[in-house]
């Protein structure tokens, strides 16, 4: 329910993007459980995925069909735009959202922070300190890419910083979880109105 004690409208989403290079489809509920049904094709992303919506208590599903015959950047840069538009789709005008959100996860001796900006304005400054070149079938330099295409296809700003870590599984899984936990936080449910002085978040 909302703050007047009517049952809010839902904010879920799907849409399919298919291009030369991949078929993706993303269902969103952003008023979830934290289910997860992800089939990307990269193994590791889609153990991202579940996190994130595990810890965002969004209900996800996506499938994805990509070249993967020749690597993963395709496959993981298109399902960031898609579910980051989704993710947008679900939100809709914006209104009665606390807008700000800032997530801290800790994974064993890894440290993430996330904190993000439902503006209408994308940006993404990314930190995440890999060092190797791929976990497990995910190749390093795509992880970043991930979230810059995310937060460009969501309109959001994001600030997305590994602050300390040794372990680049631990690294990675921490900076997912404090996304999680950022927007979890942004999209809550406050007021009744837009959250800017602008009257608008488009």
């Amino acid at each position: 329910m909302n703050p007047t004690g009517t049952i809010a409208p839902s904010r879920s989403a799907t849409l399919r993007r298919t291009t030369r290079e991949t078929d993706v489809t993303a269902t969103l509920e952003l008023d979830g459980r934290g289910r997860a049904r992800v089939a990307s094709g990269v193994a590791f992303l889609d153990h991202m995925l579940a996190t994130l919506a595990r810890h965002a208590r969004f209900d996800l599903e996506v499938a994805c069909r990509g070249d993967l015959a020749v690597d993963d950047h395709h496959t993981v840069e298109d399902v960031a735009l898609v579910l980051g538009e989704v993710f947008a789709r679900a939100l809709g005008e914006k209104r009665a959202i606390r807008r700000f959100g800032a997530g801290w996860a800790p994974l064993d001796e890894s440290l993430a922070r996330a904190v993000v900006d439902l503006s209408g304005r994308p940006f993404a400054r990314v930190r995440l300190r890999l060092r190797r070149e791929k976990l497990g079938d995910l190749s390093c330099e795509n992880a970043s890419h991930f979230f810059r295409s995310f937060a460009s296809a969501a309109r959001v700003t994001l600030h997305l910083d590994v602050v300390r870590g040794e372990n680049d599984h631990h690294r990675l899984e921490a900076a997912f979880k404090a996304l999680a936990l950022a927007l979890r936080e942004s999209i809550e449910r406050d007021g009744d109105d837009v959250p800017s002085t602008k009257g608008s978040l488009a």
